[in-house]
């Protein structure tokens, strides 16, 4: 199993980018890397429960994944589930995503994202590049 963690400074408050985790409109105008959309989805990470989400690239391939949010604790942190879906739409290993913001010195914020039990090294490298990604669209809207 492999780990990765990611940290961020953002201008704004806690609660603002809590807002953008956590709020299914604000969430879409991020979620992803760079270059994909979201196609189709059931993203609410304002409460505990289950979620999903395709993301589409620009030649038209999909790449679906899904999970459970479980827990929420505004505006300081969220948990869930992560799991990527095969061509047959069977779920592959899970593993745990925990983002969580700490008020900075300067009001704004430091965000902590930690993707566990990955399965590998490699997984951990690929997602790593996606949540940076992500998280680069995240800082440009947010702050």
């Amino acid at each position: 199993m492999a780990d990765l963690l990611l940290t961020r400074q953002f201008k704004s408050s806690p609660e603002k980018v809590f807002g953008f985790i956590t709020q299914t409109a604000q969430l879409l105008t991020w979620w992803g890397p760079e270059g994909m959309h979201i196609s189709d989805h059931d993203l609410s990470f304002a409460q505990t429960g289950p979620w999903m989400s395709v993301m589409t690239n620009a030649e038209g391939q999909n790449y679906k994944v899904s999970g459970h949010v479980t827990h929420v604790d505004p505006p300081n942190s969220i948990g869930f589930t992560w799991a990527w879906h095969d061509e047959n739409d069977r779920r592959g290993v899970e593993s745990h995503v925990t983002i969580r913001l700490v008020p900075a010195r300067n009001g704004g914020t430091d965000l902590e994202l930690r993707h566990v039990d990955l399965p590998d090294d490699e997984a951990a490298k690929n997602h790593g590049a996606g949540w940076a990604s992500s998280l680069n669209k995240l800082e440009r809207l947010a702050g």
